[in-house]
């Protein structure tokens, strides 16, 4: 199955450990101290963002490290920067719509 960035930010764990290599690259076992979740389920979601391009391993000794592919996501960015100007928008008319019934209720009360 082929797999697309998409399905590797849809699980809230994967979204974790892409936040969490964004900064370094770290061990597997890293990675899973971070968790409180079992290590194969945390291979699971490695493998996962892998098979996306999102992370890949280096082997040094004995240990691989997980290393983030940062381009892997503008897919995924650029999909949700084509909604920020609706959602820009919507919250805008809803902070005036507060604005107004705040000014209401303040002149009724004084």
């Amino acid at each position: 199955m082929r797999r697309d960035v998409f399905q590797a930010i849809a699980d809230p764990i994967r979204r974790d450990i892409i936040e969490l290599l964004a900064d370094n690259a770290l061990s597997v076992n890293d990675v899973a101290q971070q968790f409180q979740v079992s290590r194969p389920a945390i291979s699971k979601h490695l493998r996962i963002l892998n098979e996306c391009g999102i992370i890949s391993f280096n082997k040094k000794g004995r240990e691989r490290f997980c290393i983030i592919q940062p381009a892997q996501l503008i897919p995924a960015f650029l999909w949700i920067k084509q909604y920020n100007k609706l959602w820009e928008d919507r919250i805008d008319a809803f902070e005036n719509y507060i604005n107004k019934i705040q000014t209401k209720n303040d002149k009724d009360h004084e």
